[in-house]
């Protein structure tokens, strides 16, 4: 701010003139306050976020919306070693390996928050997967099946499409049968009824204390060959997979991975057919939860095939699970599941 005297007519008048924002203000007699838009105080307007509801089957956010209230599909899949890679079971919510013919095993891949087009190879079913789709509901997808087995799903409340009924959401491809066909899960949304599966699993808040006792590795012993290795990685904070005495790894060369290991003991009978095992999961069995590192011993009980499991620790706590992928292994009751002890936190 300036001031000049200026003599005018014999008289002194007080000019004051007033720099602001690069402009000169000129006022007579008295100085005004002045504000133009240099001087206005600035504002920022923040937005909160909302967050996706979560995930179903995993606890996490889901992409969208939209993408929480679809339905699931499940994909039955082969587990023998020239299966192997499999496609796009990484991708899966919730993985169940089962014991099957000669005591091999095969996996139900379940999909909720994803939608890869290419899963599989896609593999008949079994009288042990209606166990595992009665609670979900949505969609299943097998290659096809015996007689008895096809006749399992009735009145399981599932949208079941083989390689006839499936259409182009299930094709061949490269390599040879039985292990080329594949199923476009992302397209198979659109042949659900209903809406979103009912959650299998209690959560845990990330950052709540996880009991039990620390765990590097555990081996799940199905036999046959086909018992299956988890080593936990505390870095990422994910259990790595191994089965064949070799890491499990997809056709990228990336090894499956999964926040949680669920080790439901079931027992496992006959079917009427002589051909198969069924898994008998109704009622209750000894489980063993492996989660953010730990070790949790609990008992599993259905009171029936509608309604998922509930895991119940042995203070008789609800078990709660890490958020991510979790891996169901129906490991028949009274086989091994051996550990090692995990380093101090």
């Amino acid at each position: 701010m300036t001031r000049r005297n200026l003599l005018i007519g014999g008289g002194i008048v007080v000019v004051i003139a007033l720099v602001v924002g690069g402009f000169f203000l000129f006022r007579s007699g008295k100085e005004e306050e002045v504000q133009t838009a240099d001087t206005v105080p600035e504002t920022t307007t923040t937005t909160t976020r909302v967050p996706n509801p979560p995930a179903p089957l995993t606890g996490l956010e889901s992409e969208s919306v939209e993408a929480a209230q679809r339905c699931s599909v499940s994909v039955k899949v082969g587990n023998t070693a020239d299966a192997h890679p499999q496609h796009n079971v990484q991708s899966a919510d919730v993985v169940y390996e089962e014991v099957v013919d000669g005591g091999i095993t095969r996996l139900v891949a379940v999909y909720q928050s994803k939608g890869p087009d290419q899963v599989g190879s896609v593999r008949s079913v079994r009288p042990t997967d209606r166990y595992i789709l009665w609670p979900l509901g949505g969609v299943f997808a097998y290659s096809g099946g015996n007689s008895y087995e096809v006749a399992s799903l009735k009145g399981v409340p599932v949208v079941a499409l083989d390689e006839t009924s499936a259409g182009d959401l299930m094709f061949r491809g490269p390599g040879k049968a039985p292990n080329n066909l594949f199923a476009n899960v992302g397209g198979m949304y659109s042949r659900c009824d209903g809406g979103a599966p009912t959650p299998l699993f209690v959560y845990r808040g990330i950052l709540s204390p996880v009991p039990g006792p620390t765990v590097s590795a555990v081996t799940v012993g199905f036999g046959r060959g086909y018992d299956t290795a988890w080593v936990w990685e505390p870095t990422a904070g994910v259990w790595q997979r191994s089965i064949f005495n070799a890491p499990d790894l997809d056709p990228d060369g990336n090894q499956i991975v999964a926040q949680n290991i669920v080790v439901m003991q079931v027992r496992y009978v006959p079917d009427p057919t002589g051909n198969t095992v069924e898994a008998d999961m109704v009622g209750e069995g000894p489980v063993q939860v492996f989660t953010a590192g730990r070790q949790i011993n609990g008992t599993w009980k259905r009171p029936n095939m509608q309604k998922a499991a509930e895991l119940v620790s042995d203070t008789g706590e609800p078990i709660a699970l890490t958020p991510g992928t979790t891996w169901v292994e129906l490991m028949p009751q009274g086989n091994p599941v051996n550990t090692l002890p995990g380093a101090t936190p």
